[in-house]
């Protein structure tokens, strides 16, 4: 594989603010809103090459390459998919990656401050949806002078906004890649965020949401969140393999309740990483976000927004994902196509579960998108 992009800088944008406020689905106004966001390869003279990446529920604005002083080996959340010759080739393409609206990674969110009381926003937050996580990408993308995507990308949470943003704008929107995302979560999806906000909000350091000036925070109820998230991120195959009954650092079972398998171990270390760097109201905020998504509850208006439309849609599942099973990326694929539009769908061979969208084998994956990608641009003859 080639050198990735290198060493990157986290950048801030402010593009709300009091006498100009985001106005809200639900009718809420907020204001001042900074994004933070990064930028990889050039963006060309006709200003046509931009892909944006929008990240899942635990990503943030660093996608690509290293910060200064960074680990070489721990690069940006999607380094494997972005920098040259890679299928978000920062040679040909003008790549953007930011923090969502509600996150904890630069950009307004429950932990920013709040203008009016001069401390952080907590629960007083407003809810946002899916919708409201597009407007401000959009208001950035006006920032930095751009009026339509190449393409916009995502996993999880990420192709929801990647979704959203191709059907209520698909004149600035030419191909939209849906990567192991669903646009409407089962019961069991809601069952198992709804157990995470328990622990979250059960944590008698929640208190209420206004902690960040307190000593502690619900660190074990994030962690435990995490840790029930995880498993579901995982395919029975990917655990098997990766831990299967093995003792964590001995030959033999303890025979107690603290740690003894490996897969224990692995789950709190995921949870107490996760503590170090993720707020717990945010993941209270993003779930939410996640439960409420249904694009496709008003038929008509899918209509009406996608007849005539020139975006292409690409949106791949895997086998092994139980999350957002291939039966999700079906049921957008059909609804896509019955309003009109151009969809390629196919479902990818992959033992990592949900968390296929994280990595770069099978190469049948990122073939996939990079053949997309270079149809879009106009070099290649896209996907079969």
């Amino acid at each position: 594989m080639a050198d990735g992009v290198g060493t990157v800088e986290l950048r801030r944008a402010v593009v709300f603010d009091g006498d100009r406020p985001l106005r809200l689905v639900s009718g809420a106004e907020l204001g001042p809103v900074e994004v933070a966001y990064e930028t990889y390869g050039e963006l060309n003279a006709d200003r046509s090459n931009a892909v944006f990446i929008c990240h899942a529920l635990s990503g943030d604005a660093h996608a690509a390459g290293l910060h200064a002083g960074d680990d070489p080996k721990r690069p940006g959340w999607w380094d494997n998919i972005v920098g040259p010759g890679r299928p978000l080739d920062t040679d040909r393409f003008f790549v953007i990656c930011a923090n969502v609206l509600g996150g904890c990674k630069g950009t307004t969110g429950p932990s920013s401050i709040n203008p009016e009381t001069g401390r952080p926003w907590g629960l007083r937050f407003p809810l946002v949806q899916v919708r409201d996580l597009v407007n401000v990408h959009r208001a950035l993308l006006a920032e930095l002078g751009i009026e339509r995507l190449l393409a916009a990308v995502g996993g999880s949470l990420g192709g929801m906004q990647a979704l959203q943003w191709a059907i209520d704008h698909p004149d600035e929107v030419k191909g939209a890649v849906l990567v192991a995302a669903s646009a409407r979560l089962s019961a069991q999806n809601i069952a198992f965020t709804a157990v995470a906000r328990e622990a979250i909000m059960r944590d008698p350091d929640f208190a209420g949401g206004d902690y960040y000036e307190n000593e502690r925070g619900p660190d074990r109820g994030l962690a435990l969140a995490r840790m029930i998230g995880h498993i579901t991120y995982l395919s029975e195959q990917s655990m098997r393999e990766k831990f299967g009954r093995r003792i964590q650092d001995a030959d033999l079972p303890r025979y107690g309740f603290d740690v003894d398998f490996q897969v224990e171990s692995y789950l709190h270390y995921q949870g107490q990483s996760f503590v170090d760097r993720f707020d717990a109201n945010t993941y209270l905020y993003l779930g939410r976000v996640m439960d409420y998504f249904d694009p496709f509850s008003d038929p008509a208006h899918i209509q009406r927004q996608l007849a005539g439309s020139e975006t292409s849609f690409l949106v791949l599942s895997f086998d092994s994902d139980w999350r957002f099973s291939p039966e999700h990326a079906r049921v957008m694929a059909s609804e896509l196509r019955g309003a009109g539009a151009a969809v390629t769908f196919q479902e990818i061979s992959s033992p990592h579960g949900h968390d296929s969208f994280l990595f770069a084998d099978p190469p049948e994956y990122h073939r996939t998108v990079a053949r997309f990608l270079d149809r879009l641009a106009g070099a290649g003859p896209g996907p079969a």
